[in-house]
C-alpha cells in the first residue's frame, strides 16, 4: 500500500515537472513568435508609410565600396551618420558619430565629430569633415577618420531622421521625459522648431527638433551636446520594460530608414551582449576637444567657408585614448 502511494507521488511529481517544462517552452516560443510578428509588422507598416529615402543603387554602392575590416578584438567601432535630404533630394549628413561597444569590459562609448572640423580628406585636400561624405560616402569618411585620427572603423550605419522619429515613437509610445533647458524657436520655409523650457515628454518629432536645434549662441556645440544627451535617454528607454517589449517592432520599423553594412547576425550578437549586461552609462567625447584657442579655433577659407581648425595631434591623441586605440 505504502509502495503504491510512493509510486503515485513520483508520477505526480513527474507530471508536474513535465507540465512546468512544457509551460516554460510555450512561454519561450510565444515570446519568439511575438517578437517575429512585431518585427515584420513594424517593418511592413514603415514601408507602407514611406517611399525609401535612399536610392537603392547608391545604397548598394556604399556597401560594396566600404572597406572597414572586421573587429580583431573585443571592441567594435561603428560610424553612425544622421542623414537627411535637402529640397533638391541631395543626401547630406549633419551628424557624425563613432559608437564603440566593448564586449569584454561591457562599456559603451560615443564620439561626436563636429561637422565643420577642418581635416585632410584623402585625395581631396583640406575641407570640412562632412564634405568627405558628400564626395565619397561612408567609405571616404572612414578613410578620413582613420588617416586624421588613427581610428579604425569596422562598420557604418546611416539613419534617416524620419527613422529616428519612428523608433522613438515605437520604443516610448508615451514620449521621452526630458528637461528642456530654454526656449527653442527656429523657423524656415522647411523647418519649424518650437519648444518651451521645463520638464515634459516629447514624441519622436519633438525630440528630433530638440536634438537638431542650433539657433543660439552655442550653435553646433550645443547641438552636439544635446544629441549625446538624447542618445543616453534613448539607451534608458530601450532597456526599460516597455522598451524591451517594443524593441522587435522598433527594429522592424527602423529597417527601411537605415543603411548599414553590418550583417543581421552581427547586430543580433552585439544586441544580445548589450541587453544581457547593459552598461551603466554611455561615455561621451566631442571632437574637437576643449579648450578653444588651444585645441581648436575659428577660421574662414574661400573653398570651405567657416571651419573649425584643430590641433591635429592633440585631438588625435585624445580620441585614441578615449577609444583605447592601439
Amino acid at each position: 500500500m505504502e509502495n503504491n502511494r510512493t509510486k503515485r507521488r513520483k508520477r505526480q511529481r513527474r507530471r508536474k515537472r513535465k507540465l512546468f517544462i512544457s509551460s516554460i517552452l510555450v512561454v519561450f516560443f510565444s515570446i519568439i513568435i511575438f517578437g517575429i510578428y512585431e518585427y515584420w509588422d513594424g517593418k511592413n507598416q514603415a514601408e507602407e508609410d514611406i517611399e525609401k529615402y535612399q536610392d537603392t543603387e547608391q545604397s548598394e554602392d556604399f556597401e560594396n565600396n566600404f572597406q572597414g575590416n572586421e573587429p580583431t578584438d573585443e571592441k567594435t567601432n561603428v560610424l553612425i551618420l544622421g542623414s537627411d535630404q535637402d529640397q533638391h533630394g541631395i543626401s547630406r549628413t549633419d551628424t557624425i558619430m563613432i559608437g564603440q561597444y566593448n564586449t569584454n569590459e561591457n562599456s559603451a562609448k560615443l564620439v561626436s565629430i563636429m561637422r565643420d572640423t577642418y581635416v585632410d580628406i584623402p585625395g581631396e585636400g583640406y575641407n570640412k569633415i562632412n564634405a568627405a561624405y558628400a564626395i565619397g560616402g561612408p567609405e571616404l569618411l572612414r578613410k578620413t577618420i582613420e588617416e586624421n585620427f588613427g581610428i579604425e572603423i569596422n562598420y557604418y550605419s546611416i539613419v534617416n531622421f524620419r527613422g529616428f522619429e519612428q523608433i522613438v515613437d515605437t520604443i516610448a509610445p508615451d514620449g521621452v521625459e526630458i528637461d528642456i533647458e530654454k526656449r527653442m524657436y527656429y523657423e524656415t520655409k522647411d523647418v519649424t522648431i518650437d519648444l518651451y523650457p521645463g520638464e515634459q515628454k516629447l514624441d519622436g518629432e519633438q525630440l528630433l527638433d530638440y536634438a537638431r536645434f542650433r539657433a543660439d549662441k552655442d550653435n553646433d556645440f550645443g547641438r552636439v551636446a544635446r544629441q549625446q544627451h538624447v542618445m543616453s535617454l534613448l539607451k534608458e528607454e530601450m532597456t526599460s520594460f516597455t522598451g524591451v517589449i517594443n524593441l522587435p517592432r522598433a527594429v522592424g520599423t527602423l529597417q527601411p530608414y537605415i543603411d548599414t553594412n553590418m550583417e543581421t547576425s552581427k547586430i543580433i550578437s552585439l544586441a544580445g551582449d548589450y541587453f544581457m549586461d547593459t552598461p551603466d552609462q554611455i561615455e561621451t567625447l566631442r571632437i574637437p576637444i576643449e579648450p578653444y584657442g588651444e585645441s581648436y579655433w575659428n577660421e574662414n577659407h574661400s573653398h570651405a567657408g567657416a571651419v573649425l581648425e584643430i590641433d591635429e595631434q592633440l585631438n588625435r591623441e585624445a580620441l585614441q585614448e578615449f577609444l583605447d586605440a592601439e
